[in-house]
């Protein structure tokens, strides 16, 4: 039920996006979702692709300086307090949320929001026994491919 995200440090300046794009779009590798934060200095970029080992690799090779993290994709209630119930759950476990990004994309009426815990197991640990689906690797990629992404 952990995803891979893979994690890059930009300069923040005109054009740094392009260079880690451009290598994953030339060896056919899709970002699936991604999220950009940014400082005076410098930026992260994060993002989820299928071949995470080939990205790393390639990204390694050209340079970058590539994080590998765990991260979860949840399904969440696409209706007002959707997401409230689920931080209740993670409130009442105690699990930090570090930061989190959603997917575009919808499945069966559900929103897929992606978090980073400062506890993975305890936060997946608390969502299932709450009834929460936490999206295994697979089935995210399964999900996006019925979607035409």
């Amino acid at each position: 039920m952990k995803i891979k995200q893979l994690s890059i440090f930009l300069e923040n300046k005109p054009g740094a996006l392009i260079a880690p794009c451009s290598l994953l779009a030339k060896a056919g590798i899709n970002i699936q979702t991604f999220s950009l934060a940014d400082t005076r200095e410098f930026g992260i970029l994060r993002f989820v692709v299928k071949e995470w080992e080939k990205a790393q690799e390639l990204l390694l090779q050209h340079g970058f300086t590539v994080r590998v993290t765990e991260i979860c994709a949840i399904e969440v209630e696409d209706r007002p307090g959707g997401l409230v119930s689920i931080l209740k759950v993670l409130e009442k476990a105690k699990v930090n949320v570090e930061y989190t990004y959603a997917f575009t994309a919808k499945y069966g009426g559900k929103g897929l929001i992606l978090f980073r815990f400062d506890d993975v197991d305890r936060a997946i640990e608390a969502l299932s026994k709450a009834g929460i689906n936490v999206i295994s690797t697979s089935e995210l990629f399964k999900r996006l491919t019925e979607n035409g992404n």
